[in-house]
């Protein structure tokens, strides 16, 4: 019998899914939906590694390989919104797919500008897709629900088979006011459900919150405010994609009488497109990054990136005094309108604390209502099944407690069946019910410079190493019978300090070379492998670390 995992695509009989990427963990969105021959595509997204995870890699995303040596049957990647974690791996891996994209304006205007970057806006063929659209990919028919989320346009995916119907949720809450954009459709939900549910695949990120999320318009009056009350400058830092949070700081700073800065590439981006697709229109008056600093201080807001302490980031070279036009200083106020994501704590611990060293008021969440989820809390997915009535859950978009969380708060509403899968689980969603059949290769892509590299590829092992236990090398000059004609060479990076005497190194190299046979000491490969490991016990007794260690053989 035919291993489903090496089968090319299930047949008319079979409906398939296949997380690669987003199951198990918050970030880098990648979902397969197989029948009928084909494979469609949901999201395509990066994440972003904690600190010293590895060094030297600022994006992550999904390994398609699996999809890739298939690509054939791949009908069509269908973006469900602009959120970086579900589209922002498009333009390193579109290549490597080849198929066409669907996506609503301004998710496709955000994907366009990506392209464009990249190069290949003219060779990918991104089609438009309006608010509860309806349309084909392949053997798939596809109706767009329109949801609310921290970001214009998001989209629950009605996925249409001749086996039954998924709804795959895409990012979500139950916004009763989002300030920007449509309101959550309840009633094409409802309709659904009475067309019959087979399968929901949906957000877990706030599965062991209780109660709601909260709405943007609330946040939009704490913020108006907090801000009038301020004198000097202000900086708000939030994510650049909650469109509707830019609509609230730039109504906050209108009502205060300041002129908006926009700080940081990404800041700038979102805000043309959003200007772009109608959705910021009653706009205060800016001031380009050039200009600011001749303001005075109670008339300026800047609205920047870096809520999250990426280095390279507008509020963290403000926070180290590096940044060209912008200058933060004593009494004036940084308001970090976000969440903390997973893995930044202490970054962003470390860059509020310079923020309040260098005498600037610093406000979070913590201190006041500055910010509210874009993902639905445990009320929301009560709501959500009571709408639907799927026969089966399948929670994504979440670490394995929030899968957890989610699928036993799926039972408790009454849904038959829940499956907490991992990435690289093979689902069977019909026949029979939802069903483990098999496991296909997955894994994460580091972008390295120019170049994808696996995670676990040799020279990102040799560089996590090298973070940890530093480097060596050793040189040896030998004649032609492996007699040393002067004592080797020894050469440390992170391990000792510069002027550090490395003779009792040296000594032990000796004695390891001379203690070779005859024979021995004329191979090359057994010459540099003997004083490798000479090299790095000795280094192990002097410092208690086992460093990279190489080894230059030079016979004359």
């Amino acid at each position: 019998m035919t291993d489903p995992a090496e089968m090319q695509a299930p047949g008319a009989d079979q409906l398939w899914f296949l997380p690669l990427g987003g199951t198990g963990e918050i970030g880098m969105n990648l979902n397969l939906y197989g029948h009928a021959g084909k494979w469609l595509m949901v999201d395509l997204g990066v994440t972003f590694p904690e600190e010293g995870e590895v060094p030297g890699i600022e994006v992550l995303m999904p390994d398609p390989r699996w999809i890739v040596e298939r690509k054939d049957h791949l009908a069509g990647l269908v973006l469900t919104h602009g959120h970086e974690d579900h589209i922002g791996a498009v333009p390193y891996l579109w290549s490597r797919l080849n198929c066409p994209i669907y996506a609503t304006p301004f998710t496709a205007n955000l994907v366009r500008r990506k392209l464009q970057e990249a190069g290949l806006l003219h060779r990918v063929d991104l089609y438009e897709v309006p608010m509860a659209g309806r349309f084909t990919v392949g053997p798939f028919e596809l109706e767009l629900i329109t949801l609310t989320h921290s970001i214009p346009e998001p989209s629950a995916i009605a996925i249409r088979t001749r086996l039954g119907t998924v709804l795959h949720t895409g990012d979500w809450k139950l916004d009763p006011d989002p300030v920007v954009g449509l309101d959550y459709d309840d009633e094409a939900l409802k309709a659904l459900a009475d067309e019959g549910v087979l399968a929901l695949v949906g957000d877990s990120t706030n599965a062991l919150v209780e109660g709601h999320s909260g709405s943007e318009a609330d946040v939009r009056e704490a913020l108006i405010k907090l801000v009038g009350e301020r004198r000097n400058r202000v900086a708000v830092a939030c994510f650049a994609t909650n469109v509707a949070r830019l609509d609230s700081v730039l109504a906050a700073a209108h009502e205060a009488g300041r002129r908006v800065c926009l700080v940081g590439r990404s800041m700038k981006r979102i805000f043309e497109a959003a200007c772009d697709t109608g959705y910021l229109k009653h706009l205060p008056a800016m001031v380009d990054e050039e200009d600011v600093g001749y303001l005075p201080k109670e008339e300026v807001l800047l609205l920047v990136t870096g809520s999250q302490a990426e280095p390279r980031a507008a509020l963290t070279r403000i926070a180290q005094g590096e940044h060209r036009h912008v200058v933060l200083e004593r009494g004036d106020t940084v308001i970090f309108s976000s969440r903390m994501i997973p893995g930044n704590e202490r970054a962003i611990a470390r860059l509020q604390e310079g923020l309040l060293h260098r005498g600037l008021e610093v406000i979070t969440d913590s201190d006041h209502f500055v910010h509210v989820s874009g993902h639905p809390a445990r009320d929301e997915l009560i709501q959500m099944y009571q709408w639907t009535r799927p026969k089966l859950a399948v929670p994504v978009h979440g670490e394995p407690r929030h899968l957890t969380a989610h699928a036993a708060l799926a039972a408790e509403c009454q849904v038959p069946q829940t499956l907490v899968a991992s990435n690289g689980d093979l689902i069977r969603l019909a026949p029979h019910g939802g069903e483990v059949i098999g496991q296909v290769p997955s894994g994460r892509l580091a972008l390295d410079g120019r170049r994808l590299v696996p995670v676990d590829s040799k020279a990102l092992r040799a560089r996590n190493k090298l973070a940890f236990a530093g480097a060596a090398l050793a040189t040896v000059v030998v004649d032609a019978k492996g007699r040393l004609l002067a004592d080797p060479k020894v050469t440390v990076q992170g391990l000792v300090e510069a002027e550090e005497d490395m003779a009792w190194a040296a000594e032990e190299l000796r004695q390891a070379v001379e203690g070779l046979s005859r024979q021995d000491r004329t191979d090359d490969e057994k010459l540099r492998e003997t004083v490798r490991i000479a090299l790095r016990r000795a280094l192990d007794r002097h410092t208690g670390k086992k460093p990279l260690a190489d080894v230059h053989v030079i016979r004359v």
